[in-house]
């Protein structure tokens, strides 16, 4: 591997808007045929990099909620963010706020007991997905790993950042890991308050009270945006077609930063064949700091088939990337809780927003420049060249490939 730190691609010229009209309105009627969910138009989306923004303005949002919060997170850990997020939920519910929590059984195992009771007794409806106790062993794979926070039915946030303080800072050492959140106001509102809805309904008897208004949305902004949601179940899922449309329709250039890579075959050779035909593919891992080193291994797997179809592969260096992100021709956009990764796809519940807008996606793009500043180059003839030792560990995680 190449310890090289490689200067930022020249940032593409502008699209001639033309272009970028046809360019977004072909992803709009294939992404809303092939999936079949509606976009909404008129949406306001602000990227928020790393813990000190994110957490900041969620936090603005829950204490400013009048009238209902409902929050889902994969992860609630451990830490001063997670007393703050507790402090702020139960400070709204005893002012007399729906406040709704729904934990994921397994991921959010590691949350205080204290801050549950506190805000149990403030008057927070708590409620664990699938907690493994009471499950099946199939049932304890199929995890709830969408993450969102839907403030008074017209503010919302998704994106990768779990509740620990992990997340906090601004990705400055190993402590602070690197991530990518979005806020959303408008119509694409709904459909993630729909993805909380559906999660909730299968832990709770009452799906809604007389605190939701189900109120119109204004269009405070210009993003086009699809809310898709992946669900387990097998077969050919929603999340697949997603990222299969956004490959398949790439004409210049695919960007993907995720923290999970463990596709299986099919997307390892559609990723080829984008880049075989004159895309360029690029992907940012996790490099040195990983929480999961089975699933680095196991994409590790498949670098010599990418690098030999002309992909390029960079593993940032500075902490754990743990963002969720793709983007194409400088007008669509990917985010939310999806990896690039046969867990995401096929076994657990995710969101994802596929955006449609070129000031989003370019604020995207400029973030995935500043990271590969920080990423070192994945040399194809070095590659080749790795250890036994490398190759024989991965191998040695083949067998778990489908649930990472």
């Amino acid at each position: 591997m190449s310890r090289t730190i490689t200067a930022p691609v020249e940032a593409n010229e502008a699209v001639d808007p033309t272009e970028a009209r046809r360019r977004e309105q072909r992803f709009r009627r294939r992404l809303e045929r092939l999936i079949g969910i509606a976009a909404t138009e008129g949406n306001e989306l602000v990227p928020l990099r790393n813990g000190d923004r994110i957490f900041a303005a969620m936090l603005d949002a829950v204490r400013s909620a009048r009238h209902t919060v409902d929050m889902m997170t994969f992860v609630y850990w451990r830490g001063q963010i997670a007393r703050d997020f507790a402090a702020a939920l139960a400070d709204r519910a005893r002012a007399g706020v729906r406040v709704r929590l729904l934990l994921d059984g397994f991921g959010a195992k590691r949350i205080e007991e204290d801050l549950l009771r506190t805000m149990t007794a403030a008057g927070v409806q708590v409620a664990w997905f699938r907690k493994p106790l009471w499950l099946s062993p199939l049932k304890q794979n199929h995890r709830c790993h969408r993450k969102a926070l839907v403030v008074d039915e017209h503010t919302a946030f998704t994106g990768g950042v779990g509740i620990a303080e992990e997340w906090c800072g601004d990705a400055r050492g190993p402590s602070e890991w690197r991530d990518t959140h979005v806020k959303v106001r408008g119509p694409a509102v709904d459909g993630i308050a729909a993805a909380f809805a559906q999660n909730w309904a299968e832990c709770h008897d009452e799906l809604f009270d007389d605190r939701d208004r189900f109120t119109e949305h204004g269009q405070p902004g210009t993003a086009t945006v699809q809310v898709v949601r992946g669900s387990a179940s097998f077969g050919w899922q929603d999340m697949q077609t997603l990222i299969r449309v956004m490959l398949t329709s790439a004409e210049e250039r695919f960007r993907l930063s995720t923290a999970y890579f463990a596709p299986d075959v099919y997307f390892v050779d559609l990723l080829c064949a984008t880049a075989r035909r004159g895309v360029r593919v690029e992907i940012l891992l996790p490099g040195p700091y990983t929480d999961q080193r089975a699933c680095q291994l196991a994409g590790q797997n498949h670098y010599g088939a990418l690098l030999a179809a002309g992909v390029e592969i960079r593993q940032y260096q500075p902490t754990m990337l743990h963002t969720k992100i793709m983007t194409v021709d400088g007008v669509a956009s990917l985010i939310g809780s999806s990896n690039f990764n046969r867990r995401s796809m096929e076994h657990d519940e995710e969101v994802m927003l596929a955006v449609l807008d070129e000031s989003f996606t370019a604020a995207l793009d400029r973030d995935f420049d500043e990271d590969r500043e920080h990423a070192v180059s994945i040399d194809p003839a070095r590659w080749r060249r790795r250890s036994a030792v490398q190759r024989a560990r991965e191998l040695a995680v083949a067998p778990l490939r489908r649930f990472l």
